[in-house]
């Protein structure tokens, strides 16, 4: 709805003001949008004291834009999800879509349908819908370069509530995908192309831990400027103990893994350079020490050349397990100054049931076993995300609070009960919890390694639900990448031709290939 509006008897003008409700989010109501400057005068009261025009200007602006901000993408996705877990990812798909019917997608709806597609076997198309979502996040990572006072700027807003923001991808997102895209290269057989992607991971992180640690900066400096002090042991009732567990602390930071590392690792060594092959196992064990699986891709890095030699291919198994975790509200009441108890909402990370899934070894023609190592964990990441966010959260929701409660009194103090109403209304509209992550991300990502002579095999393992799964699996090449996906007792397996590279050698007058 574009419109023209003047507040009679106050000559404030807003020209060309669009309202487009988005997933959890107003697109509209951008911090310097003409609805929130009318908003921020009747929250901070800087100016002279509105009119009932404006009272009545900003009553339909938020009727009509609060559509976005009140969308619960946790129950949204929860539809999604179930449909995956009884194997119609191509209904989950379709759901998704119906979700998501504005013609401008987010970077959330890319990274979704990526893997629906995948689920699917469509590994061009997820492919593409991940190259989409990745070109967002080059966005991002330009205007952390060449501008990051911008992006620093709208993380810090007190004005604009964290779920009316354009969604961003959490850190591990944004690492992960690149992963991810790496995997359907592979599945088509493009392994040069999965090598451009996986380079992208170290740049990638750099990018982020510098920006992290401008922001921690900032936080700390708006919480001294401003006179306020808040920690997350303030929150009375907030379950704490989930973000505490010991394996989220263990966590080096929030957004690197080790599955992305040793993936690097695996694919230069097939590509047959070893000498950037041994940095991306290096850093694998450096993110998880004292994992077996991780330190032998290290230490048998040249040994590994007599199994090709002996005409086996060398096979790495990747099973991601479970779905990430949800992200769901809570209300928790804080003392607010000028405003008194205040009961305001924030983000926590509920029990993940799917993320205690382990396959146990992997069963290859009834007599050889391959054990698998837990190396990357979704769920403790997105908990590490949320734990080193809360600060600035916390932060942020009191001063919103606070600006409110300045607002309301002052209004009703001058007999303006009305204005006093629009600025509590708000608050309870879009003062609420940003409940959106990438959900159809593994819990739990295992690797397990070993060599095999070319031909055909019985795989078998315990599903989520404790039952005996089979497939077949076709080996060849000297090198090959087995993705498998377990969402409770459904088994997506990507054993397409591109996954193995290279021809082994003639061993006995005969090529040892598939």
């Amino acid at each position: 709805m574009d419109s023209y509006c003047r507040a009679e008897g106050e000559g404030i003008f807003f020209r060309d003001v669009t309202v487009c409700p988005t997933r959890g989010g107003l697109r509209g109501l951008a911090a310097d949008s003409g609805h929130f400057r009318i908003l921020e005068r009747i929250l901070l009261k800087r100016e002279r004291t509105l009119s009932l025009g404006v009272l009545w200007l900003l009553l339909p602006l938020l009727q009509t834009g609060c559509a976005g901000a009140l969308r619960s993408y946790d129950a949204e996705l929860r539809a999604t999800t179930s449909l995956v877990r009884v194997n119609r990812p191509d209904l989950a798909l379709q759901t998704l879509e119906k979700n998501n019917a504005d013609p401008e997608k987010d970077l959330l709806y890319y990274m979704e349908k990526g893997e629906l597609l995948r689920l699917q076997g469509a590994f061009a198309d997820s492919r593409s819908s991940w190259m989409a979502a990745d070109q967002k996040v080059q966005q991002w990572e330009e205007q952390a370069r060449t501008d990051p006072g911008k992006l620093l700027g709208a993380i810090g807003s007190v004005v604009v509530n964290d779920k009316v923001r354009t969604y961003e991808g959490y850190d591990y997102e944004k690492v992960l995908l690149t992963a991810q895209i790496a995997l359907d290269h592979i599945a088509l057989g493009d392994w040069e192309a999965a090598r451009t992607e996986i380079k992208k991971t170290h740049e990638r992180e750099a990018i982020i831990a510098d920006l992290h640690a401008k922001k921690v900066m900032q936080e700390e400096a708006e919480s001294g400027n401003r006179h306020v002090r808040r920690s997350v042991k303030e929150l009375q009732g907030y379950p704490v103990d989930t973000l505490n567990d010991p394996q989220v602390i263990a966590l080096k930071n929030s957004y690197q893994n080790a599955f992305s590392h040793y993936l690097a690792g695996f694919v230069y060594e097939a590509l047959g350079e070893p000498g950037l092959a041994a940095p991306g196992y290096r850093q694998a064990i450096e993110l998880r020490p004292d994992i077996p699986l991780l330190e032998e891709g290290l230490k048998q890095l040249d040994r590994r050349r007599e199994r090709l030699a002996a005409g086996k291919t060398d096979l790495l198994f990747v099973l991601e397990g479970g779905l990430a975790p949800a992200r769901s509200s809570v209300m928790i009441p804080l003392p607010i100054p000028s405003a008194g108890l205040v009961t305001l909402s924030f983000p926590v990370v509920p029990d993940n049931p799917s993320a205690s899934y382990h396959p146990g070894p992997l069963q290859i023609d009834g007599n050889k076993w391959v054990e698998m190592a837990a190396v990357t964990s979704v769920d403790a990441m997105a908990r590490r995300t949320l734990r080193d966010d809360l600060p600035g959260i916390v932060l942020r929701s009191t001063l919103r609070a606070a600006s409110r409660g300045i607002a309301q009194g002052q209004a009703n103090r001058k007999g303006n009960e009305l204005v006093g109403l629009a600025v509590m209304l708000t608050g309870l509209v879009l003062e609420s919890a940003d409940e959106r992550s990438w959900r159809t991300l593994p819990a739990t990502i295992f690797l397990g390694r070993t060599a095999l002579k070319p031909g055909r095999y019985t795989l078998s393992f315990d599903t989520a639900y404790g039952n005996r799964a089979s497939m077949a699996l076709d080996v060849g090449g000297r090198y090959q990448l087995v993705p498998i996906r377990v969402v409770g007792d459904t088994l997506y397996l990507a054993n397409t031709p591109g996954s193995s590279y290279g021809s082994l050698p003639v061993v006995g007058g005969r090529a040892l290939t598939k």
